[in-house]
């Protein structure tokens, strides 16, 4: 009608329309064409083909309602774990606010504490506690932090106006001048959480970043910026304010392992290295006896891990809970961790040659589940022969103090 009344030519139809058009019904569904009749210009169906066609379509609806309480179930099972979730963690808040960090001196080594340390510390309080963790040791100011900023800032306007020279000169830098990293920078802002978006150029935290890492180069010269820094930082920011995360990660950066790592004190990490496969082999014995069939040594995947304390590596929820008990237990925990990660893995990496177990450790699986990684690290003793690892850290620095005296005793 109405291209009738507009006067519009009407498409000619096509075969397959004129065919429709001819039928005697409509079929309105899957269960139409199942269980209707056939149209009276086609043969009927058999009848054993109508019976074989409905209890087909019946074992069909039988599946589909099971899958629809199945799904059903999982969406109440999913609600009823996210409510206890948020119940835990509003509770854990409150205890956290109100009975814990009031009296933060006498209560932060108790058992009750620990414990609940270990469940993770909520987001909301996440900061305070590692804040109070980590300590001011190096007694740093949110003053000084404002003056290593307007150096840096002063750096940075002296580098731009370098222009192309800057750029072109060897990025190995003297000790005594490594505030001109501060360019390098720039470089790693880009690939600190990228599927984040927000450290990024443009982004909310982009400068927050840029600000620390550069004020931190021009406090420790020493030291400079090595990379893993932006990552160590980055998680900071997302959890204390600016100055405050300049203040945690300078003296997070201050503890010993962290120093040896970043200063690329290559003696004291071999000796972190023996350290660890100590432990390695006394709760691994199996896939300690691999990796050493294969060659394969600490340092291909611990320096990644221990560079951006598993920030990098681990999905950044599981990396904070770790970040947690790391400030709990200290350097102890993050080998602990890398030994529950091997756990966790055991069956799989003892399967693997040299180039795929570096290449599995070196890039984790995404999806790691958290209680599965922490069920695993719990499970791992750190202890030797009834040495703990301080015990056994220290009593290979003396060797090896002594063995660069050259005792003959010790050279064996």
């Amino acid at each position: 009608e109405y291209e009738e009344k507009t006067g519009r030519a009407q498409r000619p139809l096509s075969p397959k329309q004129n065919v429709r058009k001819n039928l005697d019904f409509e079929p309105l569904s899957t269960t139409a064409l199942i269980l209707e009749d056939r149209p009276a210009n086609l043969p009927a169906k058999p009848a054993e083909e109508a019976q074989k066609h409905r209890q087909q379509y019946e074992e069909m609806v039988v599946q589909a309602k099971k899958r629809e309480l199945k799904e059903a179930q999982k969406r109440k099972k999913q609600l009823e774990e996210r409510c206890k979730l948020e119940d835990s963690i509003g509770n854990a808040v409150l205890t956290w606010n109100n009975e814990i960090l009031p009296n933060w001196e006498t209560m932060c080594c108790s058992r009750k504490v620990r414990e609940l340390w270990w469940q993770g510390i909520p987001p909301s309080v996440r900061g305070k506690v590692w804040s109070l963790a980590i300590g001011n040791e190096l007694n740093i100011t949110h003053e000084l932090y404002d003056i290593c900023l307007a150096r840096a800032k002063e750096k940075w306007r002296s580098l731009s106006t370098g222009g192309a020279e800057v750029e072109c000169e060897d990025a190995g830098f003297s000790a005594a001048d490594r505030e001109a990293s501060l360019e390098l920078i720039k470089l790693d802002i880009s690939r600190t959480f990228p599927s984040l978006c927000i450290f990024q150029q443009g982004g909310p935290y982009h400068d927050t970043l840029h600000s620390i890492l550069g004020a931190y180069t021009c406090y420790r010269p020493d030291v400079g910026y090595v990379q893993g820094m932006s990552f160590i930082a980055a998680v900071l920011i997302l959890n204390l304010d600016t100055a405050d995360a300049f203040i945690a990660f300078s003296n997070l950066l201050n503890k010993p392992c962290q120093m040896a790592f970043f200063r690329v004190d290559h003696g004291l990490m071999l000796t972190y290295f023996a350290a660890f496969e100590v432990f390695f082999e006394e709760n691994l014995p199996k896939l300690f006896a691999h990796f050493k069939k294969n060659n394969l040594t600490p340092d291909i995947y611990l320096i990644d891990w221990i560079f951006t304390l598993y920030s990098k590596s681990l999905p950044l929820d599981l990396a904070c809970r770790v970040w947690d008990v790391f400030c709990r237990d200290g350097e102890e925990f993050l080998f602990r961790t890398a030994l529950g990660i091997l756990k966790l893995f055991e069956d799989i990496l003892t399967k693997m040659d040299f180039i795929h177990i570096a290449q599995f450790l070196t890039k984790l699986p995404e999806d790691l589940p958290s209680e599965e990684i922490f069920t695993s690290i719990a499970a791992i003793q750190m202890q030797s022969r009834n040495k703990k690892w301080a015990q056994i850290l220290a009593a290979l620095q003396k060797d090896n103090r002594e063995m660069e005296k050259g005792s003959p005793s010790l050279k064996r």
